[in-house]
């Protein structure tokens, strides 16, 4: 696999990153304003995280640092990686800003035993729109067996595949299977200008890379890492509004179809444990 992926995608996530830490969406003053607040991820993720006080954690793939400097609030000591300079400069004023204590490097999630430490953390931590920029799950899922201690637990949450099949919106309203469910060789490759946060920004690098993951293609690379399913759930919604005109949003920024959520999931909640 040629790195071309990381060069193209990472030039599109070093140019977003100070435009989605002004964003309003991702609410950056509010972390200095109240001590307490949390990131609306975070927050939807309160009720299956459990208590992770005291816990080391390595939150892969971090971006701008607000889910891993939520999740530091909550008492872990946390570690955030992420391939984008830009991003991790952003991340490390919010913690600042936030006063608490959280690691940030810049690297490669595939690097992450070599540049977090192997069997370091008792919690790896990955958020939303994560595993559709790697270019091969059960590479990643090595990585995550790699960084927990025996005993040390997953927690993901990433949107969910079927989501990433749909066609654009139509006019009928209909939601048309149309890009690959299944994991492949070759991306999706994507020229879009804007970004998913509220930004009066041009940008220049608009091509992006991207690879779906079945579902059940990511719990066998995590089986297949060693690490023991505790915990699946499918949710009928997303942190962004995926389909513009045919979802409706709640308290916590929530997305679901506004006609019968029921039909479609749109992110789920996955935990592993790496046996003792």
């Amino acid at each position: 696999m040629s790195d071309d992926y990381q060069v193209v995608n990472r030039a599109r996530w070093d140019e977003r990153a100070p435009a989605h830490a002004a964003s309003p969406e991702y609410g950056i003053e509010r972390f200095a304003a109240d001590p307490a607040h949390l990131s609306t991820v975070v927050q939807f993720d309160l009720p299956r995280l459990g208590e992770v006080r005291g816990l080391r954690g390595a939150h892969l793939q971090c971006h701008i640092g607000t889910d891993t400097v939520s999740l530091a609030r909550l008492g872990a000591r946390r570690t955030g990686l992420d391939f984008s300079d830009p991003a991790i400069e952003q991340a490390r004023e919010l913690a600042a800003t936030a006063g608490v204590d959280v690691d940030f490097v810049v690297g490669d999630v595939y690097d992450a035993p070599e540049l977090l430490g192997a069997e370091a953390y008792d919690l790896v931590f990955t958020g939303i729109g994560a595993l559709n920029w790697l270019p091969d799950v059960r590479r990643w899922a090595s990585v995550v067996a790699a960084l927990l201690r025996p005993g040390g637990r997953l927690f993901l949450r990433d949107g969910h595949p079927m989501l990433s099949t749909l066609a654009d919106v139509r006019e009928d309203g209909l939601l048309v299977v149309e890009y690959p469910y299944f994991e492949r060789l070759e991306p999706n490759v994507w020229n879009e200008p804007g970004t998913y946060v509220t930004t009066d920004v041009q940008f220049t690098a608009t091509r992006s890379m991207e690879w779906n993951h079945g579902l059940g293609e990511v719990v066998s690379a995590l089986i297949a890492a060693g690490l023991a399913m505790t915990m699946l759930e499918e949710h009928d919604s997303v942190p962004w509004n995926a389909l513009p005109g045919q979802m409706t949003a709640d308290d916590l920024g929530e997305h679901r179809l506004t006609d019968r959520p029921w039909r479609l999931p749109c992110s789920y909640t996955l935990q592993a444990v790496k046996p003792s």
